[in-house]
């Protein structure tokens, strides 16, 4: 099992900056791709930003050239850098780590991980 911890919520001023960190404990072999989604009341949870092992990045077209996602494979931690905080930036944002590898006796099976979330709010 994988445990996500994530930190670095808060409320901050439309035009500020915060900093969103997640990190990935437990028994594993590898993770592929880890990211941050975000997810306001009614909607559907919507990507912001991935990062695969190998640092190939994608981001939601909303949140370009604002945020930066960054990860530390050693230390199996993921970073959201958010620039230029907008007020339709508020929600919940949650980590995620895809494609966790998990030995198993004939060979490994993958898993998909959610953290709890951390809220965003941006004042205007």
């Amino acid at each position: 099992q994988v445990h996500l911890v994530e930190s670095g919520g808060g409320l901050v001023q439309s035009g500020g900056s915060l900093r969103l960190s997640c990190a990935a404990s437990g028994s594993f072999l590898s993770i592929n791709a880890m990211g941050w989604y975000r997810q306001t009341p009614g909607k559907q949870r919507e990507l912001v930003a991935g990062i695969t092992s190998g640092g190939t990045t994608n981001y939601a077209d909303s949140v370009k050239a604002r945020f930066t996602v960054s990860r530390v494979n050693a230390n199996n931690t993921v970073y959201l850098q958010m620039n230029s905080v907008k007020p339709e930036d508020t929600a919940a944002y949650y980590c995620n780590a895809a494609g966790v590898r998990h030995a198993m006796p004939t060979g490994y099976y993958t898993k998909d991980y959610w953290g709890q979330g951390t809220q965003v709010t941006v004042s205007s």
